[in-house]
């Protein structure tokens, strides 16, 4: 299915059809509403202050939505957020009861520093479907869109998975996009795609919005590689199932310390993640509305 645009704003909507229709519009409320809570501070240079507003405003709103919602993927601890922390209980308790996943601004830096990129998202999918990834916040994580489905293997190498989605799609390589967030651990991914003559798109942030770009067939973004935020991957999830993309995702800890506490949470590093099981229903909600 494609994005469907909201009729309250430029608010992308995918998978509309999976749940009632005020609980629908409630959601796009809440994003809405912490998009605009943020945007006085658009620009500002305070990254901070901008999520917090967002956080605030998206919480007030989702208190009023018909829904009984448990946040999964929330601010949580890496974010040592006092609200929407995994495990809140949000909504009027009336209606479907639901697994949350929030980020009322992903790319904070990009809203802080007006540059394009930043949204308010949500995500909903039945009680007990979306993965939770405690104790573990990056996600090595490969995206596509159905020409991925049966090609691309997030273990083979990046060079690999270009060539193979390249002739998936039944175009040169040199026309091949890849997006990948511009961090120095991705340094040797970025180099080595280069190298086979693939096109590197490089974002500063946003994990979710690159990832929807990816999984939406003729966006202009083929594909997502390398390591993001955990949480952000599983509200990628969301909108990839909906949009009947390719993703699978490896825990991918960036210190020893995470890796020991992601050990002691029970967590496998070597399994790898599909699709239904980073979100194990098609029953998904994606809210999306842009901040910059």
């Amino acid at each position: 299915m494609s994005p469907q645009s909201s009729p309250f704003s430029p608010t992308t909507v995918v998978g509309a059809q999976n749940y009632p229709a005020e609980l629908v519009a409630a959601v796009v409320r809440a994003t809405e509403a912490a998009a605009s809570a943020c945007l006085p501070l658009v620009g500002s240079g305070d990254k901070n202050a901008a999520d917090e507003l967002a956080v605030a405003a998206m919480r007030d709103a989702l208190g009023l939505a018909p829904f009984d919602g448990t946040v999964v993927i929330g601010e949580g601890e890496k974010d040592e957020a006092p609200m929407l922390a995994n495990g809140e209980r949000l909504g009027t308790g009336a209606g479907p009861a639901c697994d949350v996943a929030v980020d009322p601004l992903d790319g904070t830096r990009l809203a802080a520093e007006n540059l394009p990129g930043a949204v308010a998202v949500i995500a909903l999918a039945p009680r007990g479907s979306m993965f939770d990834p405690r104790d573990v916040f990056y996600m090595q994580k490969l995206i596509a869109g159905p020409a991925g489905i049966g090609v691309l293997d997030v273990r083979a190498a990046p060079a690999q998975n270009a060539t193979r989605l390249a002739e998936a799609l039944g175009k040169p390589l040199d026309e091949l996009v890849i997006g990948v967030l511009d961090k120095p651990r991705h340094a040797s991914l970025i180099a080595e795609l280069s190298h086979l003559g693939v096109r590197v798109h490089r974002v500063a942030e946003g994990d979710v919005s690159i990832a929807i770009a990816a999984a939406t067939p003729a966006s202009g973004i083929d594909a997502v590689m390398g390591t993001g935020g955990t949480p952000e991957g599983i509200i990628a999830a969301c909108a990839v199932r909906s949009l009947g993309g390719f993703m699978q995702g490896r825990m991918a800890p960036q210190s020893e310390s995470q890796r020991a506490a992601a050990v002691a949470a029970g967590h496998d590093l070597t399994r790898v993640f599909t699709l239904d099981e980073l979100v194990a229903s098609d029953r998904v909600l994606f809210v999306s509305t842009p901040v910059t």
